[in-house]
């Protein structure tokens, strides 16, 4: 499984994004997709995911301003993020699972700044 972040970038606090996640190889085969970020001196966190059936799940601290959504047509999954704050700005990793393995994409930058 091979997967490909876009999206990310330079947003004014209180702003929205959407960050897209492309994937190819042996995606029949992914049974959760999720959306991590890693802030500058923290630790990697998921914030979104969504089993290969569409039920969506939330942390707690992105929750009421993040929708992760699937494209199953185009092998995409999307996070909207509203309403940003500057402790946003992280990296955003993009996630597949499959059988219990984890694939990883290489990140996009979102950087929430005025």
């Amino acid at each position: 499984v091979q997967l490909q972040a876009s999206g990310g970038g330079l947003v004014q606090p209180g702003g929205s994004l959407r960050l897209s996640c492309a994937a190819s190889g042996s995606i029949s085969s992914i049974n959760y997709m999720g959306w991590y970020r890693q802030a500058p001196g923290k630790q990697r966190e998921l914030i979104a995911g969504i089993t290969s059936s569409g039920s969506p799940h939330y942390a707690d601290s992105v929750k009421g301003r993040c929708t992760i959504s699937k494209d199953s047509a185009k092998n995409t999954v999307r996070l909207e993020m509203t309403s940003l704050e500057q402790e946003n700005t992280a990296i955003y990793y993009c996630n597949a699972v499959v059988l219990s393995k984890n694939y990883w994409g290489r990140g996009t930058l979102v950087t929430v700044s005025s």
